[in-house]
């Protein structure tokens, strides 16, 4: 089986649909003949043997709205002797080479996220994109979730398939040394976050939060609103509880040091929160948010965590305060979300999943198996029927 990756970056470019990406392709390569076509940070076309993977970074003519226009794609994907394409969107680039290649053939596409900030844009492309949606064989959501919340999965609901992102477990179970020595700096009782500070991380309400809350919180990542953030924890009085830490190589040591992990995003751009995986991974329970994405089905209110509303830090700091000075909630809680990713976020999981899709696009079956609202749902395969 040759199958085609066509995404928007590959690492070492870091993003979540990246690191996705290469975690999927890591586990793929020992069963499936694999290529990757992705956009170069420049103009000079790169071909490069990653961890075992052939990787194409195809030289960026400009960007569009922060998208980058690889006109050399088209006639990578044309030339491919692929049995399947997989695309990975949102990503015009590579809806755009697609059509233009003339290709035909099986295809698959991971629909990751709606565009929610760019709607004008995405209002004058979509027809495009529907172009390319109505070729597909499967349509790949992470989520069930996300498949009755988008207006544009709901038009392709027949052919949408579930699989929920996968990581490498075992690489979180390490990092007590480093744990230790983050305790021993910040104290107990510590709250941490991990994401790019940018506006749907929602940072600004969990900082508000901790005005109310006993407790340390540490935000590791960077980003744009970096500076605002700073200034609000200075004008809250915070700066000797709460951190921006920027970036860090290795994550594992601050999630086994939490008390409690949070994500607080406000908009659907959070389309999944991976990082809600890592902290799972690690026992350590989850505050997240409401949202009608995917973010409140990975981790679920009263089994591996507990979901208040967006953009309320009054509820925020009640949910985290309920998990600081309750040790046995946090332990329940903790060792179901280990057990969660075991069955449900593992990279073997996912990508067994994903072979088996791979199987029935081939041999024509996969419409045939799309589940339909009402139907049992099966671990793999979860609908709107459940999960």
């Amino acid at each position: 089986m040759r199958v085609l990756h066509v995404g928007k970056y590959y690492p070492p470019y870091r993003g979540g649909i990246e690191t996705h990406l290469e975690v999927l392709c890591r586990e793929l390569r020992r069963e499936v003949e694999l290529e990757v076509v992705v956009a170069s940070p420049d103009r000079r076309d790169r071909v490069e043997r990653v961890d075992g993977i052939d990787v194409t970074r195809i030289g960026t003519a400009c960007t569009l709205a922060g998208a980058p226009v690889c006109p050399g794609m088209v006639r990578k994907i044309r030339e491919s002797d692929a049995d399947i394409v997989h695309l990975h969107l949102p990503n015009p680039a590579a809806v755009l080479a697609y059509l233009a290649s003339g290709r035909r053939g099986r295809l698959v596409a991971s629909y990751h996220s709606d565009v929610v900030r760019q709607r004008v844009l995405d209002a004058a492309f979509q027809p495009i994109q529907d172009r390319l949606l109505d070729r597909c064989d499967a349509i790949i959501s992470a989520t069930p979730n996300y498949v009755r919340s988008s207006a544009v999965l709901s038009r392709y609901r027949d052919r949408c398939r579930v699989i929920p992102y996968g990581m490498p477990v075992e690489e979180f179970g390490r990092g007590a040394e480093e744990a230790e020595r983050v305790r021993a700096r910040y104290g107990p009782r510590l709250v941490v976050s991990v994401g790019r500070l940018v506006y749907y991380k929602g940072f600004e309400h969990l900082i508000e939060a901790m005005r109310e809350v006993d407790g340390t919180l540490l935000i590791v990542g960077d980003g744009p609103l970096r500076g605002a953030l700073e200034a609000r924890i200075r004008d809250l009085g915070l700066r000797d509880r709460v951190f921006l830490l920027g970036k860090v190589d290795d994550t594992a040591g601050f999630y086994h040091a939490a008390d409690v992990f949070v994500l607080a995003s406000v908009a659907r751009s959070e389309a999944f929160g991976i990082v809600q995986i890592e902290a799972m991974a690690c026992g350590t329970p989850v505050v997240n948010t409401s949202l009608d994405s995917g973010v409140p089905y990975v981790s679920r209110d009263g089994e591996t965590g507990l979901t208040v509303p967006p953009a309320d830090p009054a509820a925020l700091a009640a949910a985290v305060n309920r998990l600081l000075d309750d040790p046995d909630l946090r332990a329940r809680l903790g060792r179901a979300g280990r057990t969660r990713v075991r069955e449900e976020f593992s990279q073997e999981v996912m990508t067994e999943r994903m072979l088996r899709l791979y199987r029935e696009v081939l041999d024509g079956s996969a419409a045939a198996r799309t589940l339909t609202a009402g139907e049992p749902a099966r671990p793999d395969l979860a609908l709107l029927g459940g999960a």
